[in-house]
């Protein structure tokens, strides 16, 4: 028996596709923190704050496409980090 490729396997029986590795995602049991997709941790969503940083793990039910608003903020603050020297 063959194991699933990770794009099917990784739906974690969510029933919802998995994000692409760098997507945006914004993870309501946190506050709305933003952060990239970086794959999947068990049965958890590994996501890295958009300015670098520990990732963390969240349930894919909590987890939700950032919005065009949320993106620019997220982007915008990394801009910033990295002007002051905080993001390399």
């Amino acid at each position: 028996m063959s194991e699933p490729d990770a794009g099917t396997s990784a739906e974690q029986g969510t029933g919802r596709p998995l994000p692409a590795p760098g997507a945006l995602m914004v993870d309501t049991s946190r506050e709305g923190r933003v952060g990239e997709f970086r794959g999947v941790a068990g049965p958890y969503w590994a996501i890295r704050p958009v300015g670098g940083g520990i990732e963390w793990e969240a349930a894919p039910e909590y987890v939700r496409p950032a919005s065009p608003a949320e993106r620019l903020r997220a982007e915008n603050a990394r801009c910033n980090a990295r002007s002051r020297g905080d993001v390399l």
